[in-house]
């Protein structure tokens, strides 16, 4: 069982990690030279099929994280999966009170009729993202270092 719960944690904060790094190495700058009706376009597009996807692999992987803090009974692993549960709802709380407020901002934006003062959104939905890409590569390199290590 334990085992399994080590690659699930593994899976889990592994594709996190790698698709908020894929989307802050790529995405991100690709939409930052967009004139901003096509980035409204593109970021509607793009954010399609992230929900629920990504908040079930997130909070599932922090409550197995939770879950393998309390069954494991050495204090560097057990030390290890906590940090990673914290930093993985450290993630949830950024995406679900920072970035998602943004992104429905900016689908509510009528592509063809962008106002003059327009505040773009883009430096600080960046920045938020940025922060939960730090914190979901911590995650996965705790939850590795715990499983792999000891």
């Amino acid at each position: 069982m334990t085992e399994t719960l080590h690659v699930l944690v593994l899976l889990g904060s592994g594709t996190v990690a790698g698709v908020l790094f894929a989307v802050a190495l790529s995405t991100v700058p690709a939409l930052a030279a967009m004139p901003p009706d096509r980035y409204v376009q593109a970021h509607t597009l793009l954010g399609r099929n992230w929900d629920p996807t990504m908040p079930l692999i997130v909070l599932g992987t922090t409550l197995l994280d939770l879950w393998l803090a309390f069954r494991t009974t050495a204090s560097a692993p057990r030390a290890l999966i906590a940090v990673a549960a914290v930093c993985l709802l450290g993630v949830s709380v950024v995406s679900h009170f920072r970035n998602v407020p943004i992104n429905r901002r900016v689908h509510r934006t009528d592509p063809a009729d962008i106002p003059a003062d327009w505040a773009d959104p883009r430096p600080v939905w960046r920045r938020w993202h940025l922060l939960r890409t730090a914190l979901a590569l911590v995650a996965f390199t705790a939850n590795s270092l715990a499983v792999t290590a000891f």
